[in-house]
């Protein structure tokens, strides 16, 4: 594997000068057996964010003046993160499963929430079990919240029967759907409905000292349920097995490979590839750990220019190649690296964790890569080039595209007009453009 293809296209891009690793695969080993260094000690927990939403809806205060804050927070702190880590393999895995279980701040009120379900179901789980990850995000309120779980009732429960509510199918159908076997596994629409009431009484406490997760028995359909031709008894403990059975299904192996396989391999990934990739996950019960090592020892694997670069990736690999160690990191300062990121992910269409759908951000060029968007990012580009530190845009472009780069860049920037002119041709080549 090439030092660049694994800073790229399995990272972030090269961070300024930072030193190159010398082995590039035990680099990315060791990103993944050592502990996540990612830290957020500044920001609390999703209790803390659901007590601001409580406040705010009981008071009946005008705009967002408690949670706003909270989401400011996690903003900045995540995209501070996302620019400085050395760990930019286990990042990239974070980001890419948050795509995967997409919470989404355009409903539910989960902006309050959205950043701790990241920190504390998506992140800590990267190297364990998908079934592991996969209980963690169905236990968080965020998602309880954004699929309307909340508000799903057994219609033959007593609290169904009370207030001829019922089945809120949201939650059931997407995890189905996109998060584990997905429609190649042949599930039907009774299936959905099986599920959806094995999952109620699953909601969130508001009412709470601490808000959080809570199983309500008298808002859960009673009875045995049947999925996918399995039995799950009645209660939580149904939804636990469910689960287990789903987060440990061939078919999910299959599905969340070849999602693997399209984020960091081919937008038409091989058959070869993906079934390395279920072979791993087969092999070890669903080790998502073992899997990005399975991922990594592919012939494909940080293959400079695979993929074009979503906002996400370009606004990452820009400011992280223009970093130099000195940026101010404070949470106010609208000219901070972490605002620059937001801001850039906002205007090239990407706006953070505000995806339109539940199926999250595309991967795939074809949805990035349109005159309009691609002009976009230029302008972008020109921008941040003007307040970059003096850098020498080609030792950036060296730094950055190491083989990759070619003759025709490097030309137009040595007869570019300006520092800022140059940068900004170096961030519009077509190399640049991809991973």
């Amino acid at each position: 594997m090439q030092t660049i293809g694994a800073l790229s296209g399995m990272g972030w891009g090269r961070r300024g000068d930072e030193p190159l690793p010398t082995n590039p695969i035990a680099w990315l080993r060791q990103q993944l057996d050592g502990p996540d260094q990612a830290v957020f000690p500044s920001l609390g927990d999703s209790a803390d964010g659901l007590i601001a939403l409580r406040t705010q809806r009981h008071d009946k205060m005008p705009g967002d003046p408690l949670v706003k804050p909270v989401f400011q927070a996690e903003t900045v702190a995540q995209m501070n993160n996302l620019l400085r880590t050395e760990q930019p393999f286990r990042e990239r895995l974070a980001w890419f499963w948050c795509n995967h279980f997409t919470v989404s701040v355009r409903q539910g009120g989960t902006r309050a929430v959205v950043g701790a379900y990241m920190r504390e179901a998506i992140r800590p789980n990267v190297t364990r079990r998908f079934s592991d990850m996969l209980l963690a995000v169905m236990h968080h309120p965020a998602m309880l919240m954004y699929l309307d779980n909340t508000s799903s009732i057994g219609p033959d429960s007593r609290a169904g029967l009370k207030q001829h509510r019922g089945l809120n199918e949201n939650l059931a159908r997407e995890c189905l759907e996109l998060h584990t076997i997905s429609p190649a596994a042949g599930y039907t629409q009774a299936d959905v409905t099986s599920f959806a009431a094995v999952l109620t009484g699953w909601g969130v406490d508001m009412k709470a000292e601490r808000p959080g997760f809570v199983f309500r028995a008298n808002a859960h359909e009673p009875g045995e349920k049947t999925l996918m031709g399995r039995t799950f008894p009645e209660g939580e403990e149904g939804g636990l097995q469910a689960l287990q059975f789903l987060g440990t299904h061939p078919a999910t192996y299959r599905h969340i490979a070849t999602q693997m396989a399209t984020h960091f391999l081919s937008d038409v990934p091989s058959p070869h590839d993906v079934a390395a990739i279920v072979a791993a996950l087969h092999d070890t019960q669903g080790d998502l750990g073992a899997a990005a090592m399975a991922l990594v020892h592919l012939s494909d694997a940080g293959r400079p220019g695979a993929k074009f670069r979503t906002p996400m990736d370009y606004t990452t690999a820009v400011l992280r190649a223009l970093d130099d160690g000195e940026a101010s990191v404070a949470p106010d300062d609208p000219h901070s690296p972490a605002h620059r990121l937001a801001g850039g992910l906002g205007y090239l269409g990407q706006p953070l964790w505000n995806a339109p759908l539940p199926n999250g951000w595309s991967d795939r060029a074809a949805d990035w890569s349109a005159p309009a968007d691609v002009m976009a990012r230029a302008d972008w580009a020109y921008r941040i080039a003007a307040s970059a530190p003096p850098v020498d845009p080609l030792d950036v472009a060296h730094a950055t595209l190491g083989p990759a780069l070619r003759r025709e860049t490097i030309t137009a920037i040595r007869h570019a007009g300006s520092r800022r002119d140059g940068l900004t041709l170096l961030f519009s080549s077509p190399e640049f453009q991809r991973r």
